[in-house]
């Protein structure tokens, strides 16, 4: 059972119209329950809503490239934690964290939250957003090799026997069903054009139905209403394009023209303040306005305009060497995979818009998925177009983020003046304000600490969000926000960028924030433009403060009569001047699920603490 304290602090996060929906679904969950709870129906069995009955499937309006010569017949997914997909591809119930299994027990009464006891429902999910489907379907119709097509079938039946209808772990997440539905669309696609055997055809096209029609029931709506929805709506879009289906796809584009500025700042930050989940939802307007684009069917006039300034944001994020200023939660989501292993989000996602935008955001070999997405002549026409640039310094005022570089390219900096997150939970924030990420040639120095994990390890979970963890300053050992559940704040952080100066190629910016009030934290962040970073933070007089530092695991620390030394291997890289200092220990994670040890350096402070990087 939940528990009773985060329920209630939970309710006080919504509004009055929320609590009501939220009840009007439990009606809906209660008329399921006593259609679906005592029964192991197969979601490919037969179409459950009767006005779907005569829904025809026409592959052929998802424009496969099936004349792609250039792929993979890759047959692994990557699986999140290091897991071993050979070791798990039939286990859909494993645990992960643990030897355990999620019970096959009523969905709505499976409660997946905080279970240390069986693992983290997140890594669990990765398995069961099947694109090892849409894979392998892609490696039959590529190939013609039949044992595909059996290791497809095997799997598919597997899975349909195991995780009936609205039973156990896999069915718990409405987004989660929608990245399901949407590669079960794309597995569709490429056995027809394959001529697969009929009956696995029609499962599959069954199966779509009712999926569709499930997340059209229960699409996130309110405090929820993030990046899930967005999902949700593009799969509901998808399903309405294959299917030639007005109504699905009617809501598909209401619900993403509708959430368009609602989730996203003007300047082209997505409101999630999180790098990732900005990545994630342009993957799912991409992949919509593909659709619309393919099929002549009108792209809403405001798309257009912002999705061009969300790419012109995430290319400003990515550095000369393909390194990445990430801020916030990063749990690695995508909804296709058409490669199988591990890909650069950002860069397919950059491709697939710039395709459809027709501007060059990033460079580098086309990803296999976007060759399967686009003809031959879209890609070379695609690759004839200028690349785009990113300023030196780029000041995103209202999104709060700010990126700096180095005339040469070879430093990046991240600054985050930033708002906590989205909504009234602002579920992937961290306690983060005025903090800061450098990188040099290519490789982190001083860091974010990272997600590691969602849910469980509850402790973990918040160590990793916690103010004293990130570059910035943290006073009387309090974060800048108050933690109330996995993905769910009260008090927030207010930041501010109070000015920014440029001169002579330097930059310097001044914020603040109120987290501490009514003790003010002021910052002031300085760059030449080359190798020299100063950063100088005031709070109220006889106050207990600490700057930290958090350093990359590969950073070694040495002490010299001009300062701290930085070395990486045998190489000193930079030095500080920061007067007196101690290390101290923190964790690092740039995977999901997956962490290790490394080092901060801590500035104990009262009124004003000045610090200088210089860069070798």
């Amino acid at each position: 059972m939940a528990n009773v304290s985060w329920l209630i602090r939970r309710l006080k996060a919504m509004s009055i119209p929320e609590v009501l929906w939220r009840l009007s679904q439990k009606n809906i969950q209660k008329q399921e329950e006593k259609k679906f709870s005592n029964s192991r129906i197969d979601v490919t069995s037969e179409v459950f809503n009767e006005k779907n009955l005569s829904l025809e499937a026409h592959p052929e309006r998802l424009f496969l490239n099936i004349e792609n010569s250039s792929y993979s017949l890759n047959t692994v997914i990557h699986l999140l934690a290091g897991a071993n997909y050979e070791e798990y591809k039939r286990r859909w119930n494993a645990g992960f964290q643990t030897e355990n299994t999620w019970p096959d027990t009523f969905s709505y009464k499976l409660e997946y939250k905080q279970r240390d006891d069986i693992g983290d429902a997140r890594t669990n999910w990765e398995l069961n957003r099947h694109f090892q489907f849409a894979l392998l379907a892609k490696d039959y119709t590529a190939s013609g090799d039949e044992w595909y097509l059996s290791e497809l079938e095997l799997l598919f039946n597997d899975w349909n026997e195991n995780n009936s209808f609205l039973h156990g772990i896999s069915w718990t997440s409405v987004m989660e069903v929608a990245i399901r539905c949407s590669n079960w669309c794309y597995a569709y696609g490429f056995l027809s054009y394959a001529k697969a055997p009929k009956e696995l055809l029609e499962r599959l096209r069954i199966g779509i139905i009712n999926m569709t029609d499930y997340i059209a029931n229960h699409y996130s709506r309110f405090s929820s209403a993030n990046n899930h929805l967005i999902v949700e709506a593009f799969a509901i879009g998808q399903s309405g394009v294959l299917f030639d289906h007005k109504e699905w796809i009617d809501l598909a584009l209401n619900l993403l023209t509708r959430e368009l500025p609602l989730q996203n700042y003007n300047d082209g930050v997505n409101k999630e303040l999180s790098l990732h989940y900005q990545s994630f939802y342009m993957e799912a307007m991409g992949l919509m306005m593909r659709l619309l684009v393919k099929n002549g069917i009108a792209v809403p006039v405001s798309w257009k305009p912002m999705l061009q300034k969300m790419c012109c944001y995430v290319a400003d994020c990515i550095g000369r060497y393909g390194e990445v200023a990430v801020f916030g939660d990063d749990d690695e989501g995508k909804i296709l995979d058409l490669e199988g292993g591990e890909i650069d989000h950002y860069k397919y996602v950059l491709q697939l818009l710039g395709i459809l935008l027709g501007e060059k955001y990033i460079d580098g070999e086309i990803t296999e998925t976007v060759r399967w997405l686009f003809t031959k002549d879209e890609i070379e026409e695609y690759e004839k177009q200028p690349k785009y640039v990113p300023d030196q310094y780029r000041v995103y005022k209202e999104g709060g983020n700010s990126i700096l570089r180095s005339k040469d390219n070879e430093v990046l900096v991240g600054v985050d003046h930033a708002a906590l997150g989205f909504g009234s939970i602002a579920a992937h924030g961290h306690a983060d304000a005025l903090s800061f990420q450098l990188f040099y040639r290519g490789k982190p120095v001083f860091v974010d600490p990272g997600t590691y994990i969602y849910h469980c390890d509850l402790v973990d979970r918040n160590e990793f969000r916690k103010t004293q963890n990130h570059n910035t300053v943290c006073v009387d050992g309090k974060d800048q926000s108050e933690m109330l559940g996995a993905f769910l704040w009260g008090r927030k952080a207010n930041a501010e960028l109070v000015s920014c100066e440029q001169e002579s190629g330097h930059v310097t910016l001044v914020m603040d924030h109120d987290g501490y009030s009514p003790i003010k934290h002021f910052r002031a962040l300085s760059f030449d433009g080359e190798r020299r970073l100063k950063i100088g933070d005031q709070v109220s007089p006889d106050t207990k403060a600490t700057a930290n530092y958090i350093l990359a695991p590969d950073i070694k620390v040495e002490e010299s009569i001009d300062g701290v030394l930085l070395y990486r291997e045998d190489t000193c890289i930079a030095m500080m001047n920061c007067g007196q200092y101690q290390i101290t220990p923190h964790m690092y994670s740039d995977q999901y699920g997956i962490y290790c040890k490394t080092s901060g350096i801590e500035i104990a402070f009262d009124k004003e603490c000045v610090v200088e990087i210089v860069l070798k």
